[in-house]
């Protein structure tokens, strides 16, 4: 379980979120709404640890979360991953995949097939289209199959066949059980895939 109590957040002395307080339970999807600017982006990270909060606790399973000790066993599209232009994109894979050394060339080109980049597995990264892109990173996050997936705003750029794509992929994470927290501008995609909607507003992240 992730828990947040009582997690406010601030940038550059601007208050983004106050007094934040989530249980977050294995085997279940959350989707986070939320106008532009509302902080959805902001709480992502600092659940991640990438983002040092300004008080309260962030804490899975009882051990607290923060920049000097990040989520493990996660994938995120929070940022974009530092691709290699030059390279392929089974090769940027491949690249990531031996900082762990967990992952097989099978496994890497399998993930790339549920994305539907099998076939421009070999083209370079630089000649990629925003779409391309984006289903490389979602690659990058599924590969290694962790329990926890932070994804925002996973279908940006993506046509309709990637965004059935990638419905598809977030339906067989749930079924297998694993905890996915979901941003999207769209509200169909909010509510055909989460069990529990928040709405970031106000500095505050309300149940709806």
């Amino acid at each position: 379980m992730i828990k947040l109590e009582k997690v406010n957040i601030s940038i550059k002395n601007e208050p983004i979120l106050k007094d934040v307080n989530l249980n977050l339970e294995n085997g279940r999807c959350y989707g986070f709404v939320g106008r532009n600017g509302s902080g959805k982006s902001v709480l992502f990270k600092a659940i991640s640890g990438l983002l040092k909060i300004e008080s309260g606790m962030i804490s899975i399973d009882g051990v607290e979360i923060n920049p000097k000790n990040p989520l493990k066993d996660v994938g995120v599209i929070i940022e974009s991953p530092m691709f290699i232009a030059s390279l392929s994109g089974f090769d940027n894979l491949k690249c990531l995949a031996g900082i762990t050394k967990k992952i097989s060339d099978e496994e890497i080109n399998s993930c790339l097939e549920k994305v539907g980049l099998e076939e421009a597995n070999k083209k370079k990264f630089k000649n990629y289209s925003l779409g391309m892109k984006q289903r490389l990173r979602i690659a990058q996050a599924i590969m290694e199959d962790p329990t926890i997936y932070i994804l925002d705003e996973p279908f940006n750029g993506l046509d309709e066949k990637g965004v059935q794509d990638v419905h598809e992929i977030i339906l067989d994470l749930k079924a297998r059980k694993k905890m996915i927290l979901l941003t999207s501008h769209d509200d169909r995609d909010i509510e055909k895939l989460n069990d529990y909607i928040f709405k970031i507003e106000n500095r505050s992240v309300v149940n709806v």
